[in-house]
């Protein structure tokens, strides 16, 4: 696999990536509110147990040294302009204390590496326009500026 621009970098050994289960509910429920989301333990297991349901949805939790300290959800779709999958990063997030240690860079890899497996012909993803940490963030790991993204809500759906 090539790594791209998702070098190494930061001072965290590998973590130990892996499919997350109904038992990871309760570290899923504390990272989606830490980026925003807010979702409690019973959430995050109906959550989980939709994209265990959906073997076009993967998600991933990153442990390290005995605690999970990031998450990196997929989305595979068919891209009809291109004729082709894409494979979308729906949800990215990585602890406080685990920032800045190059954990975000192994989970990105493990979504490169997931989505090629996939047949993906591209990886994409979206950020809130007030993330510019997170953009900086993207453009090093090698992502570029996409399209202008608009958002219509449809009610409680």
């Amino acid at each position: 696999m090539s790594v791209g621009h998702f070098g190494a970098g930061g001072t965290l050994p590998d973590a130990d990536l892996r499919s997350a289960g109904l038992i990871d509910a309760d570290d899923v429920a504390t990272l989606l509110s830490e980026l925003g989301y807010p979702c409690d333990l019973k959430d995050a297991a109906r959550r989980i147990r939709t994209i265990l349901d959906n073997d076009r949805q993967a998600l991933v939790v990153a442990r390290v040294g005995g605690t999970v300290s990031g998450l990196i959800a997929l989305d595979f779709m068919y891209y009809l302009p291109l004729d082709t999958l894409t494979c979308r990063i729906t949800a990215l997030v990585v602890t406080p204390s685990a920032r800045g240690q190059g954990l975000g860079r192994q989970l990105l890899r493990e979504a490169e590496r997931r989505a090629r497996a996939g047949g993906a012909a591209r990886l994409e993803l979206t950020s809130g326009s007030q993330r510019s940490d997170a953009h900086a963030f993207y453009k090093a790991c090698g992502f570029s500026d996409g399209t202008v993204r608009f958002v219509k809500r449809l009610g409680d759906a």
